[in-house]
């Protein structure tokens, strides 16, 4: 969950690649239409498995940028989120989250 400015809490799905050595992360929403990007449960890439797939308009975006190659969103781009690697684990950066075992979604 992220909290926002107003101090609401919201869900924020996000979508974490492994490119190369980097570790990078995106919303995940297509800028198309605002819907989900994965196509099955935790499944996001294309066929070739070498770009992002949103699965409702098959759009395909490229994992090092985000930004949309093929589809209806040609040009635009996915919405990056900032992480940092420390000890191993992957952090998001400059956001303020709410802990999962501190929250209750129904």
């Amino acid at each position: 969950m992220i909290v926002e400015d107003d101090g609401k809490q919201r869900p924020w799905p996000v979508v974490v690649v492994r490119w190369g050595k980097k570790v990078l992360g995106y919303v995940n929403e297509c800028p198309h239409n605002s819907v989900r990007l994965d196509w099955e449960q935790n499944e996001f890439l294309d066929p070739y498995r070498i770009r992002l797939m949103c699965g409702k308009h098959g759009s395909t975006f490229e994992l090092g940028s985000g930004r949309c190659v093929e589809g209806p969103c040609q040009g635009r781009a996915l919405t990056p989120i900032a992480l940092a690697v420390l000890e191993g684990d992957i952090c998001v950066v400059g956001v303020h989250l709410v802990e999962d075992d501190a929250s209750t979604i129904e």
